[in-house]
């Protein structure tokens, strides 16, 4: 291509060919450098401590109405700042093993990102509300007792929950002495107005026209006083 010179010519220099290769190199370094991101962690990754070959952890059988076969869940501990006072005790790992071959993916993709959650650090008190708010389709089902699980993952999810109150990185909900008095007060009324043909089954422990409640999920609610109150976790919506 022609280009037509219309100034006078006050200078010229000589590109050499070494020069325009490492001024070509440095450009494409320099782009690099700016599509390369930066990661920056907001807390210290968890890694297993060295010469540490086996690590203390609880199994969890979960036994649904929807399946033959039971489910175990394995959460292994690691114990961090160890001798000190600021030893803390957290989940490193978590494993689901069943003779039902269904779940195979979804439970191997569940573990493993969960586990990767874990040892990533910080806070993981957020992973049980998330897992216990997936809802199956097809439908939940009740637990003995009369708990409702809305999926096989929210019993999971339970489970997990159990066990971070069970190391101490969750507190369990509790009822204050007064709330409990009452509770204990309207579940003896109820005991003393059922009748033999009014008792549950033999794993309930709820009266059987109890119904469920919204907040705690489980079937637990009964009128007492013109007022539902769930003789589960207290509450009434009369306050």
């Amino acid at each position: 291509m022609t280009i037509k010179i219309t100034k006078n010519i006050a200078g010229y220099e000589v590109v050499r060919p070494e020069e325009e290769l490492a001024a070509k190199e440095a450009a494409l370094e320099a782009r690099k450098t700016r599509g390369r991101a930066k990661v920056i962690r907001m807390t210290e990754k968890v890694l297993r401590p060295e010469g540490m070959e086996a690590l203390e952890g609880s199994t969890y059988k979960i036994k649904t109405p929807l399946d033959d076969h039971a489910m175990y869940v394995t959460i292994n501990d690691i114990i961090l700042n160890l001798g000190t006072e600021h030893e803390q005790r957290r989940p490193f790992e978590i494993f689901i093993n069943s003779k039902n071959m269904d779940h195979f993916q979804w439970i191997v993709a569940l573990t493993r990102l969960m586990s990767a959650v874990f040892r990533k650090g910080g806070d993981v008190t957020f992973l049980p509300e998330e897992l216990q708010a997936v809802f199956d389709p097809k439908g939940g089902y009740f637990k003995p007792g009369g708990k409702f699980m809305p999926s096989i993952v929210a019993e999971i999810g339970a489970v997990i929950e159990h066990h971070l109150q069970k190391i101490g990185l969750m507190e369990k909900e509790t009822l204050s002495e007064q709330q409990q008095l009452i509770l204990d007060q309207k579940r003896a009324e109820v005991d003393a107005q059922k009748t033999a043909t009014e008792s549950a089954e033999e794993d309930a422990e709820y009266p059987a026209s109890a119904t469920l409640c919204n907040k705690c999920n489980t079937k637990a609610v009964v009128v007492m006083d013109n007022c539902a109150t769930c003789l589960s976790c207290g509450y009434s919506k009369c306050g």
